[in-house]
């Protein structure tokens, strides 16, 4: 799933687009910019892909879930996807709910790092805290849907248990 946010800072707005695995809750991409073009999302995704390739992640067949927004719909974008095998899935119109994870991720952003740590300088401030923020979301921080451990740390179990022929339970993931 894909979405972005804005941040003020004291020299404009610094836009911030995050591509996340909604098995694990981990952020596998993720990009700052100074503007809302195309490029602050694909290159996200381009982040994205080449976490998920690295990790040997079959993406053929993967749901790529975001909002209507215009950098998710360009031909750039939906190309990007359809080259790697995945399917782009939008929201409906006027559905809130359909986005809930990937807009209880911006929260959570914007909560743990953006208004306690503010107000920002500019993009170069914003860029390293995020990079820091995302790591320590990634590897340290606990989520209770996934039995209190960290979105590394259940994609860890999940492909030692699969590689090993274990049964893996399956749960369903809810928004927090």
């Amino acid at each position: 799933m894909a979405d972005l946010t804005y941040v003020r800072t004291w020299s404009g707005f610094v836009y911030v687009s995050f591509v996340s695995d909604v098995f694990s809750r981990r952020i596998v991409g993720w990009q700052a910019s100074r503007s809302l073009r195309t490029d602050l999302a694909l290159n996200a995704l381009e982040q994205a892909i080449w976490e998920r390739n690295r990790a040997r992640v079959n993406l053929n067949g993967l749901i790529h879930h975001s909002d209507r927004g215009v950098q998710y719909l360009s031909i750039r974008y939906t190309a990007r996807l359809a080259e790697n095998g995945v399917v782009a899935s939008v929201e409906s119109r006027g559905d809130s709910y359909d986005n809930a994870l990937a807009e209880s991720i911006i929260g959570l952003y914007k909560t743990e790092l953006v208004r306690t740590r503010g107000p920002w300088r500019g993009l170069d401030d914003l860029e390293l805290a995020t990079l820091e923020w995302v790591d320590w979301f990634n590897h340290r921080r606990l989520f209770h849907e996934l039995d209190r451990i960290s979105p590394a740390e259940f994609e860890e179990n999940h492909y030692v248990q699969t590689e090993s022929g274990h049964q893996v339970e399956t749960q369903t993931i809810e928004p927090v």
